[in-house]
């Protein structure tokens, strides 16, 4: 039973010493890991390549070059990513940052401007959250629209839920669903895709700024990230990534 107990409490040890990362851990290792959403353009897509492109991988990469490690970033779903970060799979996630994430996470400070909107083409009327009802309406699972439509659909709403954003604007574009949820800045991209509809964004459900989420008690991560975001922003490194992918000023991004 004593050989159980010590076995028991070094293990408890090694998992504590393993989620309470550091700068210098992963400095030692040579490597940072970051989960982001290759799903959600222009924030983050797979390239012809393969390869992540898009803000986030960018950010991600100045993140690996400051820190003088190499960039490992780790594909994930609004479904997974919690889980990827809370299991130590990955050093830190990228995502919109919210009270209810707060919980879970602590968030560096914010790196861009984002919403939660719904778009549609020109022919489908709707202004108001009362409006959806009688339309179909493709989310993707455990995103910030899932979110917000759980709680706040009309009766008589047809909530589609995807397991991702692409899958999501997919099955607006084959008239699958009336409504996708996407980003602000999706309607963009649709339009590219399959033009002539006139797709434009419908509802904003809510605004959001993007921030670097990691596991909470990591003071000194969140310290050097706070002191990243804060150097790429007077630098110009993020205003020139908002205007590669975003073809939008980085504007005034809030401090916490």
């Amino acid at each position: 039973m004593l050989r159980i107990m010590l076995a028991l409490a070094v293990a408890l040890s090694m998992a504590g010493t393993a989620r309470a990362q550091n700068v210098d851990d992963i400095i030692k290792r040579g490597s940072v890991q970051i989960g982001l959403d290759t799903a959600n353009p222009p924030f983050g897509a797979l390239g012809k390549d393969g390869e992540p492109e898009g803000y986030d991988p960018d950010v991600a990469r100045l993140i690996a070059k400051y820190l003088g490690v190499k960039a490992e970033i780790v594909p994930i779903t609004p479904q997974n990513r919690m889980g990827y970060l809370l299991t130590s799979r990955v050093d830190m996630i990228m995502l919109g940052i919210t009270p209810e994430r707060a919980r879970q996470v602590w968030f560096a400070a914010p790196y861009a401007l984002e919403a939660a909107v719904l778009v549609g083409p020109a022919n489908v009327q709707v202004k108001i959250l009362a409006d959806l009802a009688g339309k179909r309406v493709g989310i993707p699972r455990g995103a910030m629209q899932d979110i917000v439509l759980s709680q706040n659909a009309p009766p008589g709403a047809q909530i589609m839920r995807f397991d991702d954003q692409a899958t999501a604007v997919q099955a607006l574009i084959a008239g699958q669903v009336d409504l996708a949820g996407t980003g602000m800045l999706q309607y963009r991209i649709i339009n590219r895709d399959d033009p002539g509809k006139g797709y434009e964004t419908k509802l904003i459900l809510r605004p959001l700024h993007f921030g670097i989420g990691i596991r909470r008690g990591n003071t000194d991560l969140l310290q050097w990230l706070n002191t990243f975001v804060y150097a790429i922003k007077a630098n110009g490194e993020l205003e020139a990534i908002s205007q590669k992918w975003r073809g939008l000023p980085l504007g005034e991004l809030p401090v916490f």
